[in-house]
Formats: structure tokens, sequence, C-alpha cells
């Protein structure tokens, strides 16, 4: 919490793709470079993507250099900028101040935290199926999400071992070919946690956080039944009846 705190009005650091996968590359390679803190995807329609991280300016223009020479490799970079002091109206209106304590309330983690992760994105949602289903009969992983930004785009989410994921992604790519337009494959072999925060994952992969147990602030005892006791004055005794 005093981490995301502090990073308010620090440095915005932002790189936008036309690709899913490559967004993920390009916030993989910042969490990376240097100490920024990942606020989140912002998706706007026709496949483009913007990743955004705060921090200090120095650490601000390594990942935004990082990440733009990143996915400049793809040919997907649109365009990277760094804000070295944000004012609070651009904090208030934009979503760059506010997720910073959305991300210091979630602690999300998923029975699939910590694996190797692949992204395989099509144009068209045959194709995706396609390949979802070749790459989950081909190794062991489990796919956890799908993502669509628009522009016909979708990528199709797996988790695994790194051997098991590579495997897996090569059939995909094979079959999102046969199927249709293959448009961006990545391979992260060691995601980081702050990766894992703004990653869609299926809810039924979400672990269950405990609760606290909600105790009552004072008891009340049951109420005891009142039995009618008879009348010691007719009760009869076995002399008397005969």
């Amino acid at each position: 919490m005093n981490r995301l705190e502090s990073l308010k009005q620090s440095a915005l650091g932002m790189v936008s793709t036309r690709s899913f996968p490559a967004i993920i590359d390009t916030a993989d390679a910042m969490v990376k470079a240097s100490g920024v803190v990942l606020v989140g995807i912002e998706k706007i329609g026709s496949g483009y993507c913007t990743i955004l991280v705060r921090g200090r300016i120095a650490d601000i223009r390594l990942a935004v250099e990082a990440g733009a020479r990143k996915v400049e490799k793809s040919g997907k970079l649109v365009s990277s900028s760094v804000i070295p002091r944000p004012l609070p109206n651009l904090e208030v209106i934009f979503p760059i101040g506010s997720r910073l304590i959305e991300l210091a309330q979630q602690n999300r983690h998923s029975r699939v935290s910590k694996q190797a992760l692949g992204l395989l994105e099509t144009r068209g949602f045959p194709a995706m199926v396609g390949a979802a289903d070749a790459m989950l009969k081909s190794a062991e992983v489990k796919l956890t999400a799908f993502e669509t930004v628009g522009d016909g785009l979708c990528t199709a989410i797996i988790r695994g071992s790194v051997a098991d994921v590579a495997v897996a992604v090569q059939a995909g790519v094979d079959e999102a070919k046969r199927i249709g337009e293959l448009n961006a494959v990545t391979v992260i072999p060691r995601p980081l946690d702050d990766l894992d925060q703004i990653l869609p994952v299926a809810s039924c992969l979400l672990l269950e956080q405990p609760q606290p147990l909600q105790l009552p602030i004072t008891v009340k005892e049951a109420s005891k039944e009142l039995v009618k006791l008879p009348d010691l004055e007719n009760l009869s005794t076995p002399n008397e009846e005969k």
C-alpha cells in the first residue's frame, strides 16, 4: 500500500501497440527493465492497446525505452510517451491514479500464477478457438482466458511449464494458419507478479481469499420454555384409587 501511495503524482509512461500479445510482451519488458508499477492496459478498439506505468522519472524513461524497443522489433509499435509530472486534474479524469488504489487493494492469485505464459492472437474468432483447442491437445497447458481488442483480433491465453507452453503455442500457430489469419504470438517464460495482476483470468481459476469470521457482538441466551406443573392437591395415590 505504501509503495503504491507514494507513486501518486509520480511520472507516467505509456507505450501503445496494435496487438494484445504485443502489449503484454511490452509490459513484461518494462517491468523487468526498472522499478515501475504497471497501472493497467487501456484498450480503445481497432486493436489499439496502451500499457500505463508509474514510477520515478528515471525509471519511467528506462521502462518506456525498453518497452518501445521490444515491440518495435515486431513492427507493432504505435507510439510512446513520458509525462514527468501529471497534474491532479489528469489523475482524476484518466485511469492513471485511481487504479493505484485498486491495485493496492487487490491481491489476486490464481491456480496458474508463476507459470509460463503463452498468448496467441488471430483475426477472427474461429481461428482462435481452433488454435486454443490444438494447444490444449498438444501439451499439458491450461487455457486461462481470452481477450478481444477490436478489428477482429482475438487472443487465447495459456499457462503451463515453459516447455509445454512452447510446444502448445507452435501447435496453435499451425492450426490458426490453417483456419484463418494469425496476427501475433508471445511466450513469456517467467512473468512477474505485477504482470499477473493485470492479466485477464477466468473466475473459475481464481483462488478464494479467506474471509474473516463474523462473530456477533452480543450473544442472547435462548429462553427456556416453562413447563406447567400438575396441581399436587388433585394427585391420587395408588391406595386411594383402590
